[in-house]
């Protein structure tokens, strides 16, 4: 029995063990820091928080972060990574991800996204449902790609930055770290580190 320990029991939590379960896992169960308070999530149990799981890594085949924000989940990845645990990578079978693409470790590719040939795809890193990435673009560690969001090719995003809801980057753009891509925007040209864009042609706004 292949048996997937989450790290993270949020909505976005549910949608990678529901993917988990169709792409073959068999045995799914939650750690969260809210436990005990927090039992459930959805139809998983929760069954401790991260230093319990810390003490059981040896009993899964796979260990996944499914927290939300982009440094948190990089950050409690890397702490995994650090104390021996195997990593997984979820891929839904209706995703379509090039045999050419590399996905790093702790990846998530949700429901009817495309991952196209020579992309690369960071650790810890989500493509979520119906988000495309096309060829040759190279994204950074923690990044999530939102859902319907389409990057087109030769486009980079740098570590723990966050493409929202049906936004487009056009070709050959460069998108830095520490980013933030309102929902719907249209990126034109460069977005340096740690800024937040919005709009058609994207521009930035202050998160103050």
């Amino acid at each position: 029995m292949k048996r997937l320990a989450l790290l993270g029991a949020s909505g976005h939590g549910k949608v990678v063990a529901d993917a988990a379960l169709i792409a073959g896992w068999q045995d799914i169960v939650f750690f969260d820091d809210a436990w005990p308070g927090l039992e459930r999530n959805g139809h998983w149990p929760v069954v401790g928080d991260t230093a319990v799981l810390l003490t059981r890594i040896r009993e899964f085949d796979g260990v996944l972060v499914s927290i939300g924000s982009c440094e948190a989940r990089w950050r409690k990845q890397q702490s995994l990574q650090e104390a021996g645990a195997a990593i997984a990578t979820v891929v839904h079978p209706r995703a379509c991800v090039s045999a050419y693409a590399r996905l790093g470790p702790g990846s998530v590719v949700m429901a009817n996204a495309v991952v196209n040939v020579d992309a690369i795809i960071g650790d810890a890193a989500i493509v979520n449902t119906g988000a495309t990435v096309d060829h040759d673009c190279v994204l950074g560690c923690g990044i999530h790609i939102g859902p319907g969001a389409h990057l087109s090719g030769n486009v980079t995003v740098g570590d723990c930055s966050w493409v929202g809801v049906g936004a487009i980057a056009r070709q050959g753009t460069h998108i830095g770290s520490s980013v933030m891509v309102g929902a719907g925007a249209v990126v034109v040209s460069t977005v340096v580190d740690g800024s937040t864009v919005v709009g058609c042609p994207a521009k930035p706004i202050s998160r103050g």
